[in-house]
């Protein structure tokens, strides 16, 4: 079956969680399937086509650029038997495409833009067109794939038109010969951690969606023997840059050991550091699975995280980690940030559950989320699909 994956993140560019499962499901889908990848960026290697926004847009706004690479990924995949999009950067590539050619539409939808209000601040105006190409294309699609079980009750609650026997559940995954356990320190080195002193670890973006100023503001009250370690960087907008820097520097002059990292590192140092963690945090407000979480029970951490979206289904509350209601009455995180405090000093506080905790999440990450049954179970859905078609 020749089928085209279309998506905005690739490797080398990769800064989220839709990258990373983009990037390992075609890795394992390359052994079942003909497969073109179509992504962002410039030139084409062997089964990858990259597509630029057109210069004419440059400085336009970003819904508008999207668009422009979307028309060029459409008129490139002539000849495929069906189309795979991942987020509303490639939605409507694979609808246009369907349209064009007409070939079955597999949409894998990684979070919901209605649900993501916050994303107006980033992109303007752009945020009403993105919205409108999410749900051009999911309510025409032959299939859509929800990452997590609570991530479909979501698409069938925000597109009641989509018939609910379209949407299927298939999870994001984590390769665990690669994600495991590096007991090196050079990694910790370079960033100034010190490894004979207990870390909190966050990765991410710095977006509202992460939830990282109710992360800055929840560690302030926490063991003060414990160092704090920020991943961080890629902030959506200027305003959650500035707040998060502000936050930064006020935890910076309460506590000490609080280190930022804001560079994109190398996917083995990531690794070394979750390792080491006494803890890997997770405080998105809004997370249909939340990849991260798998790649720290991959490596042997326990998670706090929050009981939001699919986190749930990865993280299993009291035995891989510990899950923290969000409040959220009237926008008042009081008592959210409260609970990660709470749950973040009773691990530091005690190792021993910590430990198995990690020990208990390694064993949950290879036995329900290997890439390979979920490319087994996606290539299934496209057999279907083309044999109704």
């Amino acid at each position: 079956m020749r089928v085209g994956l279309l998506t905005r993140e690739y490797p080398p560019d990769v800064y989220g969680g839709a990258g990373v499962h983009v990037e390992f499901l075609a890795k394992e889908l390359r052994r079942l399937v003909d497969l073109d990848v179509h992504c962002w960026g410039e030139g084409r290697s062997d089964g990858v086509l990259r597509h630029r926004p057109w210069s004419a847009l440059d400085g336009a706004n970003e819904a508008l650029r999207t668009f422009s690479v979307d028309l060029a990924m459409a008129a490139a995949l002539e000849g495929r038997e069906l189309v795979h999009s991942h987020t509303w950067y490639a939605n409507l590539a694979g609808h246009l495409a369907k349209q064009l050619y007409g070939v079955p539409h597999v949409v894998t939808a990684h979070s919901l833009e209605p649900l993501r209000p916050w994303k107006a601040e980033q992109l303007g105006g752009g945020y009403a067109l993105s919205s409108w190409a999410e749900r051009t294309a999911v309510e025409a699609a032959d299939a859509v794939i929800a990452v997590s079980a609570a991530m479909r009750e979501d698409i069938l609650t925000t597109y009641p038109a989509l018939a609910p026997d379209r949407v299927h559940v298939v999870h994001n995954g984590i390769d665990t010969n690669l994600y495991r356990p590096d007991h090196g320190t050079d990694a910790l080195a370079r960033a100034g951690v010190d490894p004979d002193r207990p870390y909190v670890l966050f990765v991410g973006r710095i977006t509202r969606q992460k939830g990282v100023p109710h992360l800055l503001r929840a560690v302030r009250d926490i063991d003060p023997a414990a160092q704090v370690v920020l991943c961080a960087g890629a902030p959506d907008t200027p305003e959650i840059d500035k707040e998060f820097r502000d936050l930064f520097a006020d935890l910076s002059r309460a506590r000490d050991g609080v280190h930022w990292i804001p560079t994109m590192l190398p996917r083995p140092e990531v690794i070394q550091l979750l390792t080491h963690a006494a803890v890997f945090v997770c405080p998105s407000v809004y997370e249909p699975l939340g990849i991260v979480n798998l790649e720290a029970m991959a490596c042997g951490t326990p998670v706090v995280a929050s009981r939001v979206g699919g986190i749930p289904e990865v993280v299993e509350d009291g035995v891989t980690g510990t899950l923290v209601d969000v409040d959220e009455d009237h926008g008042d995180h009081t008592a959210f940030e409260a609970g990660l405090t709470r749950a973040l000093d009773a691990l530091l506080g005690d190792p021993e559950a910590a430990r198995r905790m990690g020990e208990a999440g390694r064993v949950r990450a290879q036995g329900e989320f290997g890439w390979d049954a979920i490319a087994r179970r996606t290539v299934r859905l496209y057999e279907e699909i083309v044999k109704k078609a």
